[in-house]
């Protein structure tokens, strides 16, 4: 097939754009973002994989093209859609295409409104390293995978088994199909709670064999069924560590008499790897092939991305941007270090306006008297949206509950106003730049 992908740049895009490529399809694309970062990560895959990237004005489209796929963040106004409106073309979302492929493989599918990239990027690790050669279409950059054609979020296999995230972002999860699905929380995001849990129930239901599902988590608790299988770390479930401990960067748990040992922090992790163990021991894989195998996984870029770590100074780089996310990652820092300055960039206007209150809840809750959230402006990737809510909303929230937030108008701003913090946590999405701002604060420090 001929195929079309607007708004390529993105890691959902990118990754199902290059898997079919790598399947023999003829594939090009766009993104806005590529004009304001010719470093773009994806960007360099796309051209080595021999994928024609053009500007986002429709002139490659044609009669030709078999099929253009729209990322969510491209407007119907774009000049892509309206020629591929004009040429009489198949527009499919990128969901809507992803779902298609479901149905053709043994798709295992992760959601959850927190873990999904890591989960699935860990269960493709470990069926990789037992030889059972899965697909995978992701939306993290999985370190192991990473290439100079592999930006890391997706991998050709020689197996009928696919593995996927099923995001709720955008409602269309109720349209995948899997074999097995994996749930592992339920919190506030893209929707109300309400809401993506009636997403999740028809995931369930769509499901042809077992969806294993967080016990632990009280937004999930409450579902059940004969197709549902539970795990957990605390409360009874049908798959339960005999013991568990959390060790600052890493953490054990035992099952079934086999020692396992995860090495990325926090027990959001420790539960991600409880669930991949779950579904594998049900499918009859051996649980010490799977420890052995466990111990390697080195995560998901921007999850907990350490650049700088010694005894007196930290400063670390992760993805975390809803309230769920922001308190997993809180939780595990405050485990390992005092004095620290969380430096968050919200992501868009209308999630922060969705998620105000609970933002400042989250913040105003989890910083010790000693801390500091440092608040940099909502980044605004383009697009007609109301601007009625800013990151001072969220610094003034914060500080009527007494707790320190303070809002930088720019990262020059930040970099020469945070003197005197040694740990230093760098928190957001969708902006591929935080990294570089996370480098940057750690080449200061490391000349401190």
């Amino acid at each position: 097939m001929n195929l079309y992908f607007s708004g390529i740049g993105g890691t959902g895009m990118s990754s199902l754009a290059l898997f079919m490529s790598d399947n023999g399809h003829i594939v090009s694309g766009s993104d806005r973002a590529f004009g304001k970062d010719v470093k773009h990560p994806a960007l360099n895959a796309l051209v080595e994989n021999g994928i024609d990237i053009v500007p986002q004005d429709g002139r490659i489209l044609t009669c030709m093209t078999d099929i253009a796929v729209f990322s969510a963040a491209v407007e119907k106004s774009s000049p892509d859609y309206l020629k591929a409106l004009e040429l009489g073309i198949k527009i499919k979302t990128r969901p809507e295409m992803l779902a298609d492929m479901v149905r053709y493989y043994r798709t295992l599918a992760v959601a959850g409104t927190s873990g999904k990239s890591t989960t699935s990027g860990m269960l493709t690790f470990i069926m990789g390293m037992l030889g059972l050669q899965p697909n995978f279409i992701g939306g993290g950059r999985v370190r192991h995978f990473k290439s100079e054609t592999n930006p890391g979020n997706f991998l050709t296999g020689n197996s009928r088994w696919l593995i996927i995230e099923a995001c709720e972002s955008d409602g269309t999860v109720v349209d995948y199909i899997p074999e097995y699905s994996i749930i592992t929380n339920l919190a506030l995001d893209h929707h109300d709670v309400g809401t993506t849990k009636q997403m999740f129930i028809k995931l369930i239901s769509n499901t042809e064999k077992e969806t294993f599902i967080n016990a632990d988590d009280p937004n999930l608790a409450d579902l059940s069924g004969d197709s549902i299988l539970s795990y957990s770390l605390d409360k009874p479930s049908g798959f339960r560590p005999q013991s568990y401990s959390l060790n600052g960067l890493s953490s054990e748990m035992r099952i079934k008499d086999v020692d396992f040992r995860l090495n990325i922090p926090g027990k959001h992790n420790l539960y991600n790897a409880l669930s991949c163990i779950a579904l594998l021991d049900y499918l009859g894989l051996e649980l010490s092939a799977v420890s052995e195998i466990l111990q390697k996984f080195r995560g998901i870029e921007r999850r907990f991305d350490i650049h700088l770590n010694t005894p007196e100074k930290l400063v670390v780089d992760d993805y975390a941007h809803n309230p769920h996310k922001i308190e997993a990652l809180m939780n595990s820092v405050s485990s390992i270090r005092k004095n620290v300055c969380y430096v968050f960039q919200p992501h868009g206007y209308s999630p922060t306006r969705l998620m105000l209150d609970e933002y400042i809840e989250t913040f105003a809750s989890q910083l010790r008297v000693d801390d500091m959230l440092a608040l940099l402006p909502i980044y605004y990737a383009g697009g007609t949206v109301q601007t009625d809510v800013s990151s001072a909303d969220i610094a003034s929230g914060v500080n009527a509950r007494d707790k320190k937030a303070v809002l930088f108008n720019s990262r020059e701003d930040l970099i020469s106003g945070i003197n005197g913090w040694n740990n230093v946590i760098v928190l957001g999405a969708r902006d591929e730049s935080l990294s570089e701002l996370a480098a940057e604060l750690a080449k200061k420090l490391s000349n401190v």
